[in-house]
């Protein structure tokens, strides 16, 4: 009974027959090859608040589901509020390394809740869109939780760090990114 109940529990979650498992540094590999990535610059403020010691973010878009499940904040770490009315304002964390490496503060106060105003700065990220003749795909992403692409959404990757690769709903890219370089393919 307790193996039935966990695969239906396991297949509920993540249906593993729905997309294909890729690694994440080979795809965008192959994208780079084939002359597909393009760069963009965060260009919309967010709101962010010190994480909570063990806080879990499980980051929900609009229209999509669940997108991802944070690991536990540890100390310094932030979470951070899309403004994307479209998505549902998405949440996630970023680590207390590279929160200052992507964002710096606005001169507004904090609010009643912690959240304050800050400006992306963070260098352009490459990207690529995954095409409808890919079909849907999942990989690990670098904090170590399944990520489901779909036709549509954009993969991105740290210029500085090739393992730094993560999905980006389709919405979600278009409502807070800039693209400064198109792709050539």
């Amino acid at each position: 009974m307790r193996v039935i109940v966990a695969l239906i529990l396991t297949l509920t979650v993540f249906p593993a027959w729905a997309q294909r498992e890729v690694d994440r540094v080979q795809i965008f590999q192959a994208a780079v090859a084939a002359s597909r990535i393009g760069e963009a610059q965060k260009t919309r403020p967010v709101d962010a608040r010190p994480a909570r010691v063990g806080e879990v973010v499980v980051t929900v878009i609009r229209g999509d589901g669940v997108e991802t499940r944070s690991r536990p904040a540890q100390d310094g770490d932030w979470v951070v509020r899309n403004r994307c009315p479209e998505t549902g304002n998405e949440e996630y964390v970023v680590t207390a390394a590279r929160f200052p490496e992507r964002y710096r503060p606005s001169q507004g106060p904090a609010d009643a809740q912690g959240w304050r105003e800050f400006e992306p700065i963070a260098a352009p990220v490459e990207f690529f869109t995954l095409r409808a003749d890919e079909g849907e795909m999942s990989f690990v992403a670098p904090w170590g939780q399944r990520m489901i692409a779909r036709p549509r959404d954009v993969i991105v990757r740290n210029p500085r760090d090739h393992t730094d690769i993560y999905r980006i709903y389709w919405a979600s890219f278009d409502c807070t990114y800039q693209v400064t370089r198109a792709p050539t393919q």
